[in-house]
């Protein structure tokens, strides 16, 4: 199924018919698939969301970049048009939708499950060596020396997108979103990989001290998809947690 908003259609599978609702709001350029597990262990209590971005999945590619902001209001609009008062469950890229939704829209939400989410900016003294570095070459280098100086210090996720999303993951991965985090004063768990070198450990602390009414489980020796690698472990835990809106 479709819905637009904003000139861009997004792409969404509905699972199960109940009162209560989960919204599934994956990572950067995952899709359904990934969520399998905790759909099928949910989808038997709860009306089920999720959403396929711009340029994944079964969702068309963006005639212009976007940010952030843009991908909020398509998912804001979206629980407008549904008419529900989810619980959203985030990964990730996910998480930074999650916060902007909350944290500067107010949309209503009736609980959070936070895994491995992103939007704390951060800069270790090797990153910030990395990117004086890369400045560096970038201004005394030729046009086609640049190029492959972008190649070499670009993610693989950004190596693979078209332009216009190129400038979007730009637009993305630059803002900072604790301050809207801090906002989030409702039931809210935090679901985090041991090892997760994406979105360090120290980011769910983090947002554990920062996030009102907010609980932190750490799964040991798993990566930025914990919950793919404990997916039993994740079902009992998000299950104890929404027990209570189970129809």
């Amino acid at each position: 199924m479709l819905f637009k908003h904003l000139d861009i259609n997004i792409f969404y599978k509905k699972y199960g018919n109940k009162k209560n609702t989960i919204l599934i709001l994956p990572g950067w350029g995952n899709t359904s698939p990934t969520f399998t597990n905790i759909i099928d262990n949910l989808k038997d209590y709860f009306t089920i969301y999720i959403i396929d971005y711009p340029n994944f999945g079964n969702s068309p590619t963006p005639a212009k970049s976007l940010t952030i902001y843009d991908y909020a209001e398509i998912i804001k609009e979206f629980i407008k048009e549904k008419n529900i008062e989810p619980i959203i469950i985030a990964h990730s890229f996910g998480g930074r939708i999650t916060s902007i939704l909350e944290g500067k829209y107010k949309v209503k939400i009736k609980k959070n499950i936070l895994i491995d989410v992103a939007g704390i900016k951060r800069k270790s003294i090797k990153q910030y060596i990395r990117t004086i570095i890369y400045k560096i070459l970038m201004k005394i280098s030729s046009k086609k020396q640049k190029e492959k100086i972008r190649n070499k210090f670009s993610s693989n996720d950004y190596k693979e997108l078209n332009n216009t999303m190129k400038q979007t993951f730009k637009n993305i991965i630059k803002k900072d979103l604790t301050k809207y985090y801090k906002k989030i004063n409702i039931d809210t768990l935090i679901i985090w990989g041991e090892k997760d070198n994406d979105t360090p450990l120290k980011d769910a602390k983090k947002l554990n001290r920062i996030i009102k009414n907010s609980g932190l489980i750490i799964f040991k020796k798993t990566n930025h998809y914990s919950y793919l690698e404990k997916p039993y472990e994740t079902n009992l835990i998000i299950k104890e947690f929404i027990k209570k809106d189970m129809d």
